[in-house]
Order: structure tokens, then C-alpha cells, then sequence
């Protein structure tokens, strides 16, 4: 079928309309009608074919990996999905399935490669795959996820990417009462970080460099916020955390972070910084601290994630735009103007 859709047709041109096309739906596919798509950072990079040493882009580039939308058509073989149903796609589309990786619920580390929702070899057409910047998706099943009625679904979208980003990695090491965590950063990932943590029970310290966000990261649930320019104050939480999540993709003094750990706590990082981040030795040798990083969640964990913030309405905070201001809306990025994920309106494409 014939689907609109925005796309990057450069790496230095706009995105603009864009007619591509779906795969009717095999056996056990599922056929999405998408209402909201977020608008994760990694999108502009793949725009913009930032990323060209590790992923290159191939044009045209449809970009969107945080769906949420309404089930329209399945195939005979699906079990767990009907027309009408909310459903949900995040960054995987498929996997080799059959490596240990995949075998123990882990996709997104499959050995083979997952397939990721956009800019991706897709084995079904031979070109590649197209994401959620468009008004429909097929995808299996099995890399498709239920959405509470309940829910606030534009607030819900970010949690495909952002909000597993952050969830995954509290969850693998195990954060909860009785500790003390850090988040580093405000943004799209680290809002969440400072959301989930707190829901977790931990005490949650925020770190910023903005003195301009200590409120809002109150607001959004970080017992203390400390303006990570002022020495004094970072002095101050010397050798007390159990975990840092490091949500900076800018470089940065990460040893500043590493400084803040205390024995056998871990430093978490989930941003993407363009250059390697030099780290001390004896950062991590004399109080056995680890440096580690965390990509995105799997499957089961991601469908865990979103029952849990429908459990206790939790979502992501966002602007909501038409897909016309998509542009203008990469630009705000750039700038981090954006409290704290914009989120597309597919109505907007029909128009």
C-alpha cells in the first residue's frame, strides 16, 4: 500500500512530503494506523547522516521510532493483536531471533543485528525500512506492543525510546529504596531517568548545568537538584552514590561523575557523545567503581515498562506538533529547546 509520509531525501536538505510504500500484512503481521510519533535526537542524526562511520543513511531517509497507534488490519496468524486495538512500535522491527541474545529476551543486543524501525535493511522489500514519520506501519507481531487504553498516548510515544533508554538500565542494576542515585542531565533521556528513579523509591539526585532547570527537576521528582558548575556543591556528594545515569550525549567531564561513586557503585551511560570521553584510571581502579552503558530495552522489558507507567501515569512531558513543523522543530533541538520531547500529531499528515 501507498503511505505518506515525511523524508529526508539529503543529508542537507529538509524533510519534506514523501510517498512510500507497506507491505500488505503477511500471516503474522500487524497494521498500524499511527497517531503520534516522537521525535528522538538519533532521528535528526540520521537525517542529517551524522552518524555516517557507524550507520550511514540511505535516501530517502523516513525517520520515527517512538509509535503509538491504532491496530487497522492483522494477519491470520496473529495472536495477540485485533483491528481497534492501541498498539505501539519502538526501535526494533525485527531480529535474527535465534542467537543467545535474542533466545534470553535481549533483541536489542542481537548478535546478528536487530532490524531497527527505520534506515535498516528490510528483509521483506529488499530496500530499507521507513519509520513513523508516516501515517501507517506493518510489522510483526512480535515486535509490536500493547497500549493501555487509559493512556495519555502522546505523552506515551517518547517512552518507546527515551523512556526504555532510561527504565532498562535502573531496572538491570537494580535500583530502588535505600539508594542513592544520580541522573546527569535534563533533557529528553534524563527527564525520564529522574521520573523512573523516583518511582522506583531511590533517592534521586538530579544533576545540570542549567540553574534554570532546578525547579522543573524538583517538579518532575529529583529530591535535590545540584548545579554540576559549582564545585563546591559536587564536592559535596563525593563517594556517596550507588548509581549514576549519565543521559549526556555533549562532551563532558565524565570523571566529574565518576568522582561521585562510592564502593562498587556504577556509572551508566546512555547518551551518545560524538567524541570518546577520556576516563582517569584511578577513577575507577582504588574504589572499584565501573563505567558501563546500556542501549535500549527488549521486547518483554519494554512491554513491562509500558504497563508499569499506565499502572502509575507516568508519561514523557511534551509539545506536540504538526508534522509541517518538523523542521523547525530539529532546529529547537539543536538548541534544546524542548521541555522535553516534541511528539508528532499524524493527523497533521492527512491534511
Amino acid at each position: 500500500m501507498t503511505t505518506k509520509a515525511y523524508a529526508a531525501q539529503s543529508a542537507k536538505t529538509p524533510l519534506t512530503p514523501h510517498g512510500i510504500t507497506r507491505r500488505d500484512p503477511l500471516p503474522t503481521d500487524v497494521q498500524i494506523e499511527i497517531l503520534y510519533c516522537g521525535v528522538c535526537h538519533s532521528d535528526l542524526h540520521q537525517a542529517r547522516d551524522e552518524w555516517h562511520d557507524f550507520a550511514p543513511t540511505a535516501y530517502p531517509c523516513v525517520p520515527g521510532h517512538e509509535i503509538v497507534g491504532r491496530v487497522t488490519k492483522v494477519g491470520k496468524d496473529v495472536k495477540k493483536f485485533k483491528a481497534g486495538d492501541l498498539a505501539a512500535v519502538g526501535c526494533m522491527v525485527d531480529s535474527c531471533r535465534t542467537c543467545p541474545s535474542c533466545a534470553k529476551g535481549l533483541e536489542q543486543y542481537c548478535t546478528h543485528f536487530p532490524t531497527f524501525t527505520y534506515n535498516a535493511p528490510d528483509k521483506h522489500s529488499g530496500g530499507v525500512t521507513y519509520g513513523g514519520y508516516s501515517d501507517a506501519i506493518v510489522v510483526d507481531e512480535a515486535f509490536v506492543l500493547r497500549v493501555s487504553e487509559e493512556a495519555n498516548l502522546a505523552a506515551t510515544a517518547p517512552l518507546l525510546c527515551a523512556g526504555i533508554t532510561t527504565y532498562s538500565p535502573l531496572r538491570h542494576w537494580k535500583v530502588g529504596p535505600g539508594q542513592k542515585i544520580g541522573i546527569v542531565g535534563l533533557g529528553g533521556l534524563g527527564h525520564m531517568g529522574v521520573k523512573f528513579a523516583r518511582a522506583f523509591g531511590a533517592h534521586v539526585v538530579l544533576f545540570t548545568t542549567s540553574p534554570s532547570k532546578v525547579e522543573d527537576g524538583k517538579r518532575l521528582g529529583a529530591h535535590e537538584v545540584v548545579v554540576s558548575k559549582d564545585a563546591a556543591a559536587m564536592k559535596a556528594h563525593a563517594g556517596s552514590f550507588d548509581f549514576v545515569l549519565d543521559a549526556v550525549s555533549a562532551e563532558h567531564d565524565i570523571n566529574a561523575y565518576l568522582s561521585l561513586l562510592k564502593l562498587d557503585g556504577t556509572l551508566c551511560l546512555v547518551g551518545a557523545p560524538e567524541k570518546p570521553l577520556p576516563v582517569a584510571a584511578f577513577n575507577l581502579l582504588l574504589p572499584r567503581r565501573s563505567f558501563a552503558g546500556s542501549g535500549i530495552g527488549g521486547i518483554a522489558e519494554t512491554q513491562e515498562m509500558l504497563d508499569f507507567c499506565a499502572e502509575r501515569g507516568i508519561g514523557s512531558d511534551v509539545e506536540v506538533i504538526p508534522i509541517q513543523k518538523i523542521n523547525e522543530a530539529y532546529d529547537r533541538l539543536l538548541k534544546g529547546d524542548v521541555k522535553y520531547r516534541f511528539v508528532i500529531d499524524m493527523a497533521s499528515l492527512k491534511g
